[in-house]
């Protein structure tokens, strides 16, 4: 196979990546295909996204640029449904996938699945046509259940992704952390799994002036914590806003929360009861779910950026506040040691206890990061997440398998 160019199908079933960020089903999974698959287009790979119709107004093709598409397919009722009951339509959705495939004269050279509910439809299509299968789990049920924070993720999750490990040709893995985890969890060969990070649009987030964010905004000159993310008990909110109460000592303080609905979220109600039982009403404000593109402003609007999770398969989100030059204080998760410098652009705390999250943010606010010099210092610490750079890692992991010829399965 020439090595200029791939028709690759990608699959996000449960996920549509066009949908608002912060949702319950939402997030950085679904930045990183979106980006992934325009900077694939445009290094000459040809790249069609598929996911599953969850509104009826929802056109069957939407354009991601770059020539990247985003292609809906009918599974059950046209409307969003609890992950664990989609799967009952997994059927549906590969053979009336592959239906649409014929339809159209459309040709892959691999399948590249996301999250494990893909990778069940994944494992079909290299079946039926006789290519390779990647796969890629963002977040992994074995580690959610050792964790123990949240709702326990079901049997049928972990036999599938153990399922994957197996069946796939190529496992991608964001660290080598997430690696080690998938050979200790599922017995994956290490040499199965490639190690490539996460990556950042270095054209929309980039650093910009932090009072005129702020002036967009209507934020004044308080020191701004910021928050970006699902309200989901992974990401360790209450630890935040316990944290923020250890800082009563810095007068004018507030916390920005972004992410999660408002009106419909039981999880941003029990949030907003803790601030006024932590007598912190006055010092946090939520903001709700904020479109992707208008993030860098509450990014260069923060004083810091904090990441309180129990766990991150990797951690898009200190990667965008820095290249905004902003700095984080986050735990130990994901690829936080290699994103963040160590008291150069922030900090990583051994776990979220609120004492030392409160101790490192009160050492990032006694430090000035205001001005140009410093933020450009902190967003080039991370020039080598360019998307440019993630691609090519990316497609070196498609050569050491496309060239693999299998016979389909009638």
């Amino acid at each position: 196979m020439e090595k200029n160019g791939l028709k690759i199908a990608m699959l996000s079933v449960h996920s549509c990546p066009v949908g608002t960020l912060g949702a319950k089903d939402t997030g950085g999974m679904s930045v990183y295909i979106r980006e992934l698959a325009r900077e694939l287009c445009s290094q000459g790979h040809v790249v069609d996204v598929y996911t599953r119709v969850h509104d009826p107004a929802d056109p069957q093709i939407i354009g991601l640029g770059e020539g990247a598409r985003l292609i809906h397919i009918k599974a059950g009722q046209e409307l969003d449904i609890h992950k664990l009951a989609l799967y009952s339509y997994l059927p549906d959705f590969a053979c009336n996938m592959e239906r649409y495939r014929k339809d159209n004269d459309l040709h892959y050279d691999l399948v590249f699945s996301h999250y494990w509910l893909s990778c069940w439809v994944g494992k079909y299509l290299q079946m039926w046509w006789g290519v390779p299968h990647v796969a890629m789990f963002h977040t992994m049920g074995a580690i959610k259940n050792g964790i123990g924070i949240g709702e326990e993720e079901p049997e049928l999750r972990i036999v599938t992704e153990r399922e994957a490990v197996q069946d796939s040709h190529r496992i991608i893995a964001s660290t080598e952390r997430e690696k080690d985890d998938i050979v200790r969890y599922y017995g994956a060969a290490p040499e199965k799994i490639g190690v490539v990070p996460c990556g950042v649009n270095r054209e929309i987030f980039k650093p910009s002036n932090k009072q005129s964010a702020r002036r967009q905004l209507k934020l004044n000159d308080d020191k701004i914590l910021l928050f970006v993310g699902r309200i989901d008990p992974l990401k360790g909110v209450e630890q935040l806003l316990e944290a923020v109460s250890y800082l009563r000592d810095i007068g004018s303080l507030r916390l920005v929360i972004i992410g999660g609905d408002e009106d419909s979220d039981d999880a941003v109600v029990w949030l907003k009861e803790m601030t006024r039982e932590l007598d912190l009403k006055d010092r946090v404000t939520f903001h709700g779910l904020v479109k992707h593109n208008e993030l860098p402003l509450y990014y260069s609007a923060a004083d810091v950026t904090v990441m309180p999770s129990y766990y991150e398969s990797f951690g898009l989100v200190a990667l965008e506040s820095l290249a905004c030059g902003t700095p984080v204080v986050a735990t130990d998760v994901g690829d936080m040691n290699n994103i963040i410098h160590q008291g150069e652009t922030g900090y990583v705390v051994p776990d979220n206890d609120p004492q030392k999250l409160a101790d490192k943010i009160g050492e990032v606010l006694s430090k000035s990061h205001d001005n140009v010099e410093s933020a450009l210092a902190i967003s080039e610490s991370i020039n080598r997440y360019d998307w440019s750079n993630i691609a090519e890692m990316i497609t070196r992991e498609f050569y050491k398998v496309s060239s693999q010829k299998m016979m389909p399965v009638a």
